[in-house]
């Protein structure tokens, strides 16, 4: 890749990833293919953008509350910009767009929380925004619904974004260990 691409980690936090009820499914490996795309990435000089979901007062993801806290396991070095959002969309009403423009980016690799909402919900709007995508296939997380495993959730919706997209930006799907800067 070059130096027009960024890393988004999109909702990596506490009161997603370590929800009493039930816990995201192997959010431990989850958070470790994270820390080693971040590992690349800062080596690689690329930008590394977090992406914060604040929810309701009283709530879970309140702002300032724990579970509004990026997870301490992929926490942001000292510089990282840190994107605050209110919808499943991270270019909804956010400046993530404005931040990507003045950097130069035109790539994304995407990470993150809740695959079937804001993982996916992200992609699909980086590729309408003008940008390509690659999201890391096995560094996104869900749980179980009431219809679905997470896993076969995950397995969805790499399988739908892989080659997402219109005839100028596109999704591709890739396992973290495949994934260069």
């Amino acid at each position: 890749m070059s130096k027009d691409t960024a890393l988004l980690i999109v909702d990596v936090q506490a009161g997603v990833v370590d929800w009493s009820e039930p816990t995201s499914e192997g959010s431990d490996e989850v958070l470790s293919r994270i820390n080693e795309l971040l590992t690349k990435a800062r080596a690689a000089g690329s930008p590394v953008i977090y992406v914060q979901h604040e929810g309701e007062a009283g709530g879970r993801l309140a702002r300032g509350s724990t579970g509004w806290q990026i997870h301490t396991a992929i926490a942001p070095a000292a510089g990282e910009t840190v994107i605050h959002k209110r919808a499943s969309d991270s270019f909804y009403e956010t400046s993530l767009e404005e931040e990507l423009r003045q950097r130069g980016i035109r790539h994304l690799v995407v990470t993150g929380c809740r695959t079937q909402y804001c993982v996916d919900a992200t992609c699909r709007s980086a590729v309408s925004h003008g940008y390509d995508v690659t999201l890391a296939a096995d560094a996104h997380m869900t749980v179980d619904t009431a219809t679905l495993k997470a896993s076969q959730i995950i397995a969805h919706h790499n399988e739908t974004l892989d080659d997402f997209g219109n005839d100028r930006h596109v999704v591709t799907v890739k396992e973290s260990r495949a994934i260069d800067f």
